[in-house]
């Protein structure tokens, strides 16, 4: 997963009730930002495409990494695919 800052985000998002950017298909773990900050997506209950860091920094968690502490400001996730050979699919956490 990548997160890259933007200038705004945009209008036609709700915030999600909670703020989950990514599930692992083949582990159930998540990255997930429990304070600090809001998320957007379609729909209330969808992972969240877009989020924006109200406070000095929020920390993104994963059970198997470090925190990184991400820094106010609005963000979008992109899900990174991997190739490999002839096959282009998703990176499964």
């Amino acid at each position: 997963m990548l997160i890259l800052p933007v200038k705004k985000i945009p209008s036609n998002l709700v915030r999600t009730k909670q703020l989950t950017l990514a599930l692992g298909e083949a582990t159930g773990h998540h990255h997930t930002i429990y304070g600090g900050a809001v998320g957007y997506a379609t729909s209330e209950t969808e992972l969240s495409e877009y989020f924006e860091v109200t406070d000095a920094t929020a920390d993104l968690t994963h059970q198997e990494h470090t925190r990184i502490s991400i820094p106010n400001g609005k963000y979008r996730k992109v899900i990174q695919s991997e190739y490999i050979e002839q096959d282009n699919r998703k990176v499964v956490d």
